[in-house]
């Protein structure tokens, strides 16, 4: 398995708890999502309030493992959030109005709305720093973990099975160019504030995550066309325009970091194995929501070692199948 971030931690994980002997190469990289991820789990999003996609499955597997992640190593990762979503403008007041008459929203938004905002129930917060540092030093004990790079392509021929779980940088390798990948630079803000609710995220186009007394996050923004990895003064200037609405207080900027998220065209992750290696695996494209849906994703590689169960249709690698041969044909 090359591993990095939640998506190799909750493989690795879900291997662990099912007895599969594995192994996890993960060198670390810059540019790595996980860096900066906040690990917000929140079932209505977007412009258009609509709900997280399988959030109705998804929150429930969520919340269980990352349970018994917690209790495995000792770390309180999982917190119980709710949102305060502020509208930006009549659009979404009239929107929100709409969904909750036709109980489009529910369970997560009843009947709450006031003139400035409604709540979002149901919402969580995985401590990502805090699992990816508690996971690698106890498979580092375990003596599973090499932290080296390693070449999928050339690591297959070792082992049954070879997983990729890393990220931007597996995407880039051209044994995936078939698949269509999206890319944007996401930056945050880390700032010093007191007296923030540590149950709320405070949400209006960016959010505001109190992360300890005395600390938030504020993020993050979406760049599809960037230049590079460094944070940008545009960004902090955005960031900070928002901090000043969500927060309502005085705050100073301790902190302002960047990283690059994985997404696909159909707002889809992607699990499976390549179409024409199959030796070779793949979990990625998670974007914005890896907290919330790597324990699934991670459930079905299980299932599909132990029990032969096909991967669900909507994420499987071999939707790309087609690109996959034309790929091949060119090369």
């Amino acid at each position: 398995m090359l591993a990095r971030g939640s998506r190799g931690t909750l493989l690795a994980w879900e291997f662990e708890r099912a007895g599969i002997s594995f192994a996890i190469a993960d060198a670390g990289h810059m540019d790595a999502a996980s860096r900066i991820a906040a690990g917000i789990i929140n079932p209505i999003t977007g412009r258009r309030l609509v709900k997280s996609w399988w959030i109705d499955e998804l929150l429930p597997l969520a919340r269980q493992s990352y349970r018994e992640i917690e209790a495995a190593l000792g770390l309180p990762l999982w917190r119980e959030m709710r949102v305060r979503r502020l509208f930006a403008d009549d659009r979404e007041r009239r929107v929100t109005a709409e969904k909750q008459a036709r109980h489009e929203l529910s369970p997560y938004v009843n009947a709450n709305a006031d003139d400035d905002g409604c709540w979002i129930e149901g919402a969580a917060r995985v401590d990502l720093p805090l699992l990816l540092g508690g996971a690698r030093e106890r498979w580092r004990k375990q003596g599973r973990l090499q932290t080296t790079a390693a070449d999928v392509m050339a690591e297959a021929a070792n082992y049954s099975v070879v997983i990729d779980c890393t990220g931007a940088a597996s995407a880039r390798q051209p044994a995936f160019d078939f698949i269509p990948w999206e890319f944007s630079k996401g930056e945050m803000l880390v700032v010093s504030v007191e007296g923030l609710a540590p149950d709320v995220v405070l949400n209006r186009g960016h959010w505001a995550l109190p992360v300890v007394p005395g600390v938030a996050w504020v993020g993050a923004t979406h760049e599809p066309n960037f230049a590079d990895l460094r944070p940008t003064p545009a960004a902090r200037v955005e960031l900070e325009a928002s901090a000043a609405i969500l927060l309502g207080r005085p705050f100073g900027i301790t902190g302002h970091v960047s990283g690059v998220r994985v997404n696909l065209p159909d707002k889809r992750p992607v699990v499976g194995r390549h179409p024409l290696q199959p030796r070779v695996g793949f979990l990625n494209g998670l974007g914005a929501k890896g907290a919330l849906w790597a324990p699934a994703l991670a459930r079905q590689w299980v299932n599909h070692l132990t029990e032969g169960v096909p991967f669900d249709a909507e994420i499987d690698l071999a939707r790309f199948r087609r690109g996959a041969a034309e790929s091949r044909a060119k090369s």
